[in-house]
């Protein structure tokens, strides 16, 4: 591991995609700072990422379905082929539960809902909290994420051969470290020093995911559960 993180903090280097993702980490910075947008907005930004991240993960997870028809479910010792619509309809129930956890929370600590609505408001209506500023960062993330993720993915014809269990976990990584962050970020809204950590966030989060690659730790943890099911 210790090897791991020196090789990652020394040789890591940048390609144009992983530049597209740095700069779309860095266009609510750069509205809040210098355009006067909303910090509340940015943080709102921050939290609809992941359903932008689950929506190309079901792409991704389409488009390994319509070449493979099926594939292997991994289980502890056990490994089973199974369509893969299976894959499509658990990571849909799965990280659609996970998002209202993790909205639902955002909403609450950032005190983002209307007076008189439900705590899952905001995961239910989170398309009334759309205005300019925050579509235009929304679409910032967007063709981030499908430059560094699915035009690869598609480029290279992951699709032949990635599991979909491994596709189906690969934005977990990105959404542990954002859901942290992004509930402790709105604490520092309520305290009205929200500009400073929408720069720390947006810097913390190029780090981890960009620099440090933490999709390559979760495929390769996820090819290690692979392969001992497989035994």
């Amino acid at each position: 591991m210790r090897s791991f993180t020196i090789t990652a903090i020394t040789k890591q280097r940048l390609n144009q995609s992983d530049y597209l993702l740095v700069a779309a980490n860095l266009v609510p910075v750069f509205g809040v700072w210098l355009e006067g947008w909303s910090a509340k907005e940015a943080f709102i930004v921050y939290a609809l990422e992941t359903i932008i991240m689950g929506v190309l993960t079901v792409i991704k997870l389409g488009i390994a379905a319509f070449y493979r028809k099926t594939d292997w479910w991994y289980n502890n010792n056990t490994v089973t082929r199974v369509p893969a619509l299976l894959f499509i309809l658990f990571f849909i129930l799965h990280f659609g539960l996970f998002v209202a956890v993790q909205s639902s929370l955002f909403a609450a600590t950032a005190n983002v809902n209307p007076p008189g609505t439900g705590i899952l408001y905001f995961f239910t209506h989170w398309y009334t909290f759309v205005n300019p500023e925050v579509g235009f960062m929304l679409a910032a993330f967007i063709v981030g994420y499908a430059a560094n993720d699915l035009l690869p993915f598609v480029v290279h014809r992951d699709y032949k051969y990635v599991s979909m269990m491994r596709l189906m976990f690969q934005p977990y990584g990105r959404i542990f470290i954002q859901q942290f962050i992004v509930i402790l970020g709105s604490m520092f809204l309520a305290l009205g020093m929200d500009k400073i950590f929408i720069l720390v966030f947006a810097l913390v989060k190029i780090f981890f995911v960009v620099y440090l690659h933490i999709d390559k730790i979760i495929n390769r943890t996820t090819a290690r559960l692979e392969k001992e099911s497989g035994k």
